[in-house]
């Protein structure tokens, strides 16, 4: 029996996404410093049209890996993204407070 769990994962659907024929990326937080939203292993799933699924932090930090995140799509070469931010200026980029991310950003297939 599929769990709603298993049918939310990001990398399922990234898998379904991309049996449909759509262009996928996958972005990941692979690093974390001070306080960060999301953990390590996070994912977020894009594709070409902008759909997305999952979360790497929020705010406009997941926009801004949105944006890289459809670049990635269309021209096929990985990015490494970081993002920081002091403890005063936090909350208005989406992280709960002062801390670092870096996400790895690739297409799928």
């Amino acid at each position: 029996m599929i769990t709603d769990i298993v049918l939310r994962d990001p990398l399922v659907i990234a898998e379904s996404w991309h049996a449909e024929g759509r262009s996928v990326a996958i972005a990941t937080v692979i690093e974390t410093w001070g306080s960060a939203p999301r953990p390590v292993g996070s994912h977020l799933v894009i594709d070409g049209e902008g759909n997305f699924e999952g979360s790497v932090s929020g705010g406009c930090v997941e926009g801004a890996v949105i944006t890289e995140a459809l670049d990635v799509i269309e021209n096929g070469a990985a990015k490494m993204l970081e993002f920081g931010v002091a403890d005063e200026t936090a909350w208005r980029v989406g992280l709960s407070c002062g801390g670092r991310i870096r996400v790895h950003v690739e297409r799928l297939g």
